[in-house]
């Protein structure tokens, strides 16, 4: 079993804490960050411009992702470009669909043959892949981001599709595939043998992976029950 700087993938840290952001950018293993609305709220940020160009202060040597907030396909492309404009490392994530499921193939073809690097959010399925690369510019990097985890939700194994995914990707080098919505450390591994370029993972599941991957089996029973020890102990149970 690989430790996280053995694992045959790039690794994205996804999150929206400063501090957090800021520590694991530091980390040799994290090859680039990405965060979302979602994220952000749950984070307490109010003002999105204000703390993404404070983050780009520091992050500026690694890809970082920022997504667009607007629904509307015309204030997506004004905010998409805005957001391009803040570094050189920024990635602008654009939702495969609007919430009323229209296509963003269109803006997305835009922005591209714009130079625009943008990191398509929210796919699930090969059609909509072959619809994404078409409007992609093979000449400025991409990405296009699977929400495998999101898949899994369902009772589906990602693993079939992206796999497929990845070859219709094949044909793009300057496009990236990335496993998204990562819930928990084995995801890592699933990543990885799958081709995956890029697999973006929530804070608190790197802080496990560093802990715990590659570990052997008898220290993970060991690590259980001295946790069940020292909370019975801190509790003061008795009997």
């Amino acid at each position: 079993m690989s430790t996280l700087s053995e694992l045959k993938i790039r690794i994205f840290a996804d999150g929206a804490d400063k501090a957090g952001i800021l520590e694991l950018y530091e980390k040799p293993y994290i090859h680039g960050l990405t965060t979302n609305p979602s994220l952000m709220k749950r984070a307490g940020i109010r003002d999105y411009e204000a703390f993404a160009r404070d983050i780009l202060k520091v992050v500026t040597a690694k890809p970082i992702s920022l997504e667009v907030l607007s629904d509307d396909f015309s204030d997506m492309r004004r905010q998409a470009l805005k957001i391009s404009g803040w570094g050189q490392n920024v990635y602008v994530k654009i939702p495969v669909t609007n919430s009323r499921g229209e296509s963003a193939a269109p803006l997305i073809r835009e922005l591209a043959a714009q130079g625009v690097r943008v990191n398509v959010t929210a796919v699930v399925n090969p059609n909509q892949v072959r619809e994404v690369a078409h409007a992609l510019n093979p000449a400025v990097p991409s990405v296009v981001s699977i929400i495998a985890g999101r898949i899994a939700d369902t009772g589906r194994d990602p693993m079939p599709i992206m796999r497929e995914c990845r070859g219709l990707l094949k044909s793009i080098p300057k496009t990236e595939l990335l496993w998204a919505s990562v819930r928990e450390v084995y995801n890592l591994v699933q990543a990885a043998e799958c081709g995956c370029d890029i697999v973006t993972v929530p804070h608190e599941i790197l802080a496990k992976a560093a802990k715990f991957l590659g570990r052997d089996l008898p220290f993970m029973s060991l690590d259980t029950v001295r946790g069940f020890v020292a909370d019975s102990s801190s509790a003061g149970f008795a009997l």
